[in-house]
């Protein structure tokens, strides 16, 4: 990694992406705030995925540079492994294993060798801020699509992450989660003071969540809003 170049969470310089010749998203500029709540929102296909995927290091871009806490990620393995560490990404459709809410939650914690006690005490704690206090010994197979997401939300932030990525949170979930998740992502990034960015579809979440807002379309920003 090179010298500090800005303060901002994440800036970006002529970021692409192709797949099979097709380029899929074009970003010439762009700032995204340290401790701040950010909206990725647009139609399927317009890019959001693609952003956040790149973003969070699981997919490299076909050129362009990224900044991310004022270091210039260069592309080598064991400096994205390291930074990798500091992020966390929720699919729109989590995998959670075939077991307890409280192995799944705990299972970054295990990775990190937390003592037992110190992960008792994190899953409990995240599965209270999530409104899931008591359901550490439910089995995943037995929760609702919401109650999927919020426990791949609390697995995510066990891990105290700078950088939490919500890729559709609430695409799948009834009107009661939607709420639920909504207030999640606020409370935690009031309590933490963490980056959030999310992607959705619904201009009226973004707004309501975002401190920033990027309206996306074909890959490109189509406008920027500070609702």
């Amino acid at each position: 990694m090179s010298r500090k170049v800005e303060s901002a969470q994440f800036t970006i310089r002529g970021l692409t992406k192709r797949y099979n010749g097709n380029k899929v998203l074009d970003i010439s500029d762009l700032v995204i705030n340290k401790g701040k709540i950010c909206g990725v929102m647009g139609p399927n296909g317009s890019g959001k995925t693609t952003l956040l995927s790149i973003l969070a290091l699981l997919v490299k871009p076909t050129s362009g540079r990224i900044i991310f806490d004022g270091l210039e990620i260069n592309g080598r393995e064991n400096d994205e492994f390291t930074l990798r560490r500091e992020m966390t990404m929720v699919f729109q459709n989590p995998f959670l294993f075939n077991t307890t809410v409280e192995k799944n939650v705990a299972y970054g914690l295990r990775i990190r060798r937390l003592s037992k006690k110190e992960q008792r005490r994190k899953v409990s704690e995240c599965l209270d801020l999530v409104g899931l206090t008591g359901f550490q010994k439910r089995k995943a197979n037995e929760l609702s699509s919401g109650e999927i997401q919020r426990v791949a939300i609390a697995r995510g932030i066990a891990v105290n992450p700078k950088v939490l990525f919500l890729d559709e949170p609430t695409a799948n979930v009834d009107k009661t989660n939607i709420d639920i998740l909504e207030k999640i992502v606020k409370q935690w990034n009031c309590r933490y003071k963490a980056t959030i960015i999310f992607a959705t579809h619904d201009l009226n979440q973004a707004c309501r969540l975002a401190d920033k807002v990027i309206a996306l379309s074909e890959g490109k920003i189509k406008e920027i809003l500070d609702p």
